[in-house]
């Protein structure tokens, strides 16, 4: 069984990311390995919510070109969690306002 911190690599900050808060849709980076119940059972335990949906997608990592050589970013796989009407909002993303 893998531990919350290690399913949860970071938050995902970014406009359209923070647009949705006031929604309760709050958006993480996760580990590829990581299934959505895996994601919701580690929000619900680091942050103390209800989880009611988990959307997940696979993101291409983008084309880099540092001088005459090219390359591409790392893969990466992107959830937005979905909490209920009636639990509390997550401090952290609170603190971005």
């Amino acid at each position: 069984m893998k531990i919350a911190q290690d399913i949860i690599i970071r938050p995902v900050i970014t406009e359209e990311s923070m647009a949705e808060v006031p929604a309760k849709k709050y958006t993480f980076e996760v580990a590829k390995s990581a299934t959505k119940i895996d994601i919701a059972r580690a929000v619900e335990q680091l942050f103390d919510v209800k989880v009611a949906k988990v959307n997940t997608m696979n993101v291409k990592g983008h084309k880099r070109t540092y001088g005459r050589f090219s390359g591409y970013k790392a893969d990466w796989k992107k959830a937005i969690v979905t909490t209920t009407e009636d639990s509390k909002p997550i401090e952290f993303f609170d603190g971005m306002f």
